[in-house]
Protein backbone atom coordinates (compact mmCIF):
# COMPACT_ATOMS: atom_id res chain seq x y z
CA UNK A 1 0.00 0.00 0.00
CA UNK A 2 2.90 2.15 0.44
CA UNK A 3 4.15 2.05 -2.76
CA UNK A 4 0.69 3.08 -4.44
CA UNK A 5 1.75 6.80 -4.10
CA UNK A 6 5.16 6.24 -5.44
CA UNK A 7 4.15 4.22 -8.43
CA UNK A 8 0.99 6.74 -8.87
CA UNK A 9 3.54 9.27 -9.31
CA UNK A 10 6.23 7.83 -11.69
CA UNK A 11 3.20 6.99 -13.93
CA UNK A 12 2.01 10.19 -13.84
CA UNK A 13 5.43 11.74 -14.58
CA UNK A 14 5.89 8.97 -17.60
CA UNK A 15 2.36 10.28 -19.19
CA UNK A 16 3.94 13.45 -18.69
CA UNK A 17 6.65 13.39 -20.56
CA UNK A 18 5.45 11.21 -22.99
CA UNK A 19 2.57 13.67 -23.55
CA UNK A 20 5.33 16.87 -24.14
CA UNK A 21 7.12 14.49 -26.76
CA UNK A 22 4.27 13.46 -28.40
CA UNK A 23 2.62 16.99 -28.52
CA UNK A 24 6.07 18.88 -29.79
CA UNK A 25 6.04 20.85 -32.81
CA UNK A 26 8.02 19.40 -35.45
CA UNK A 27 9.48 21.22 -38.62
CA UNK A 28 7.84 21.01 -41.65
CA UNK A 29 4.99 19.41 -39.92
CA UNK A 30 1.51 21.98 -39.68
CA UNK A 31 2.39 24.53 -36.59
CA UNK A 32 -0.11 23.40 -33.50
CA UNK A 33 -2.91 25.91 -33.31
CA UNK A 34 -3.76 27.53 -30.04
CA UNK A 35 -5.53 30.12 -28.97
CA UNK A 36 -4.37 33.02 -26.62
CA UNK A 37 -5.02 35.96 -24.83
CA UNK A 38 -2.58 38.99 -24.98
CA UNK A 39 -1.76 41.85 -22.41
CA UNK A 40 -4.57 43.91 -23.47
CA UNK A 41 -6.98 41.54 -23.11
CA UNK A 42 -7.10 40.17 -26.98
CA UNK A 43 -7.75 36.85 -28.26
CA UNK A 44 -5.42 35.60 -30.60
CA UNK A 45 -5.91 32.08 -32.53
CA UNK A 46 -3.31 31.22 -34.61
CA UNK A 47 -4.80 29.65 -37.74
CA UNK A 48 -6.76 33.72 -37.99
CA UNK A 49 -2.83 34.26 -39.24
CA UNK A 50 -3.06 31.69 -41.80
CA UNK A 51 -1.47 33.51 -45.03
CA UNK A 52 0.87 35.16 -42.88
CA UNK A 53 4.56 34.17 -41.76
CA UNK A 54 4.11 34.21 -37.79
CA UNK A 55 7.09 34.11 -35.29
CA UNK A 56 6.96 33.01 -32.00
CA UNK A 57 9.14 34.31 -29.24
CA UNK A 58 9.18 32.55 -25.90
CA UNK A 59 10.49 34.99 -23.35
CA UNK A 60 11.43 35.72 -19.82
CA UNK A 61 12.83 39.23 -18.61
CA UNK A 62 14.57 38.11 -15.95
CA UNK A 63 16.63 35.59 -17.78
CA UNK A 64 20.18 36.87 -18.61
CA UNK A 65 19.76 35.19 -22.10
CA UNK A 66 17.13 37.29 -22.88
CA UNK A 67 18.43 40.42 -21.27
CA UNK A 68 20.99 39.80 -24.01
CA UNK A 69 19.02 40.95 -27.25
CA UNK A 70 16.47 43.16 -24.72
CA UNK A 71 18.76 45.54 -23.42
CA UNK A 72 20.86 45.73 -27.08
CA UNK A 73 17.71 46.74 -28.67
CA UNK A 74 18.25 43.58 -30.83
CA UNK A 75 15.48 41.87 -29.92
CA UNK A 76 13.02 45.02 -30.67
CA UNK A 77 14.74 45.54 -34.08
CA UNK A 78 14.03 42.25 -34.92
CA UNK A 79 10.44 42.76 -34.10
CA UNK A 80 9.89 46.26 -35.96
CA UNK A 81 11.78 44.77 -39.12
CA UNK A 82 9.72 41.98 -39.87
CA UNK A 83 6.21 43.25 -38.81
CA UNK A 84 7.20 45.95 -41.15
CA UNK A 85 7.19 43.34 -43.79
CA UNK A 86 3.71 41.79 -42.55
CA UNK A 87 5.18 39.54 -40.15
CA UNK A 88 3.31 38.39 -37.47
CA UNK A 89 5.33 38.25 -34.20
CA UNK A 90 4.18 36.87 -30.68
CA UNK A 91 6.05 36.80 -27.31
CA UNK A 92 4.70 34.51 -25.39
CA UNK A 93 5.28 34.27 -21.57
CA UNK A 94 4.97 30.76 -20.02
CA UNK A 95 6.37 31.82 -16.34
CA UNK A 96 4.10 30.54 -14.04
CA UNK A 97 2.73 32.67 -11.21
CA UNK A 98 5.40 33.17 -8.77
CA UNK A 99 8.55 32.10 -10.95
CA UNK A 100 10.96 34.09 -12.66
CA UNK A 101 9.54 36.00 -15.88
CA UNK A 102 6.27 35.59 -14.72
CA UNK A 103 3.78 39.16 -15.46
CA UNK A 104 0.65 40.43 -15.02
CA UNK A 105 -0.90 42.01 -17.84
CA UNK A 106 0.16 45.66 -16.70
CA UNK A 107 3.69 44.51 -15.54
CA UNK A 108 4.10 43.33 -19.49
CA UNK A 109 2.75 46.36 -20.68
CA UNK A 110 4.67 48.77 -18.33
CA UNK A 111 7.79 46.07 -19.84
CA UNK A 112 6.75 46.85 -23.58
CA UNK A 113 6.69 50.19 -22.80
CA UNK A 114 10.56 50.49 -21.13
CA UNK A 115 12.30 48.66 -23.57
CA UNK A 116 10.28 49.81 -26.78
CA UNK A 117 9.40 45.96 -27.61
CA UNK A 118 7.38 46.26 -30.56
CA UNK A 119 5.81 42.41 -31.00
CA UNK A 120 2.41 42.11 -32.86
CA UNK A 121 1.19 40.68 -28.86
CA UNK A 122 2.22 39.42 -26.19
CA UNK A 123 0.48 36.54 -25.43
CA UNK A 124 0.00 35.31 -21.23
CA UNK A 125 0.64 31.60 -21.18
CA UNK A 126 0.94 31.43 -17.42
CA UNK A 127 -0.54 28.11 -16.81
CA UNK A 128 2.32 26.62 -20.19
CA UNK A 129 -0.45 25.31 -21.96
CA UNK A 130 1.20 26.82 -25.66
CA UNK A 131 4.29 26.16 -24.46
CA UNK A 132 4.02 22.53 -23.98
CA UNK A 133 2.12 22.10 -27.00
CA UNK A 134 5.27 23.71 -28.46
CA UNK A 135 7.44 21.78 -25.89
CA UNK A 136 9.44 25.53 -25.61
CA UNK A 137 12.51 24.58 -23.63
CA UNK A 138 14.14 27.69 -23.28
CA UNK A 139 14.21 31.61 -23.46
CA UNK A 140 14.39 32.59 -25.73
CA UNK A 141 13.37 29.86 -27.66
CA UNK A 142 12.11 30.71 -31.70
CA UNK A 143 9.95 29.39 -33.94
CA UNK A 144 8.67 30.52 -37.58
CA UNK A 145 5.46 29.75 -39.27
CA UNK A 146 4.76 29.69 -42.92
CA UNK A 147 1.54 31.28 -44.56
CA UNK A 148 0.53 27.76 -45.31
CA UNK A 149 0.48 26.98 -41.34
CA UNK A 150 3.86 24.84 -41.49
CA UNK A 151 6.30 25.25 -39.04
CA UNK A 152 9.63 25.64 -41.17
CA UNK A 153 11.95 26.90 -38.84
CA UNK A 154 12.04 25.93 -34.80
CA UNK A 155 15.42 26.50 -32.67
CA UNK A 156 18.06 29.21 -31.08
CA UNK A 157 17.79 32.70 -32.10
CA UNK A 158 21.42 32.91 -33.60
CA UNK A 159 24.47 30.94 -33.35
CA UNK A 160 26.13 32.59 -30.14
CA UNK A 161 25.29 30.38 -26.98
CA UNK A 162 25.89 33.07 -24.67
CA UNK A 163 24.35 36.28 -22.57
CA UNK A 164 27.07 38.54 -23.89
CA UNK A 165 25.40 41.51 -25.80
CA UNK A 166 29.10 41.80 -27.87
CA UNK A 167 28.46 38.43 -29.41
CA UNK A 168 25.35 39.98 -31.32
CA UNK A 169 26.95 41.90 -33.85
CA UNK A 170 29.18 38.65 -35.10
CA UNK A 171 26.19 36.30 -34.64
CA UNK A 172 24.12 34.53 -37.61
CA UNK A 173 20.59 35.39 -37.16
CA UNK A 174 18.70 32.39 -37.57
CA UNK A 175 15.05 34.00 -37.74
CA UNK A 176 16.20 36.65 -40.18
CA UNK A 177 17.62 33.82 -42.54
CA UNK A 178 14.58 31.48 -42.08
CA UNK A 179 12.31 34.42 -42.68
CA UNK A 180 14.29 36.20 -45.51
CA UNK A 181 14.68 32.44 -47.91
CA UNK A 182 10.82 31.81 -47.48
CA UNK A 183 9.73 34.78 -48.59
CA UNK A 184 12.18 34.60 -51.41
CA UNK A 185 10.91 31.15 -52.26
CA UNK A 186 13.83 29.22 -50.85
CA UNK A 187 14.09 26.58 -48.73
CA UNK A 188 15.36 27.12 -45.46
CA UNK A 189 18.73 25.96 -44.95
CA UNK A 190 18.77 26.17 -41.05
CA UNK A 191 15.28 25.19 -40.06
CA UNK A 192 16.49 23.26 -36.38
CA UNK A 193 18.85 24.47 -34.30
CA UNK A 194 19.01 23.22 -30.54
CA UNK A 195 17.86 26.53 -28.42
CA UNK A 196 19.69 28.18 -25.98
CA UNK A 197 18.92 30.28 -22.65
CA UNK A 198 17.39 29.35 -19.37
CA UNK A 199 14.56 26.97 -18.71
CA UNK A 200 10.93 27.98 -19.55
CA UNK A 201 9.70 28.26 -15.48
CA UNK A 202 6.84 26.04 -16.35
CA UNK A 203 4.17 25.62 -13.42
CA UNK A 204 4.86 22.51 -11.16
CA UNK A 205 4.70 19.77 -13.53
CA UNK A 206 5.90 21.39 -16.09
CA UNK A 207 9.77 21.18 -17.85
Amino acid sequence: MRLRPRIWTIALAAAFAFTLSSAAAKVSDPAPDFTGTDSNGHQHKLSDYRGKFVVLEWTNNGCPFTKKHYTSGNMQALQKEWTAKGVIWLTILSSAPGEQGYMTAAEENAYMAKVNASPTAAILDPKGVIGREYEARTTPHMFVIDPAGKLIYAGAIDDHATSDPDDIKSSKNYVSEALTEAMAGKPVAVSSTRPYGCSVKYATGGE
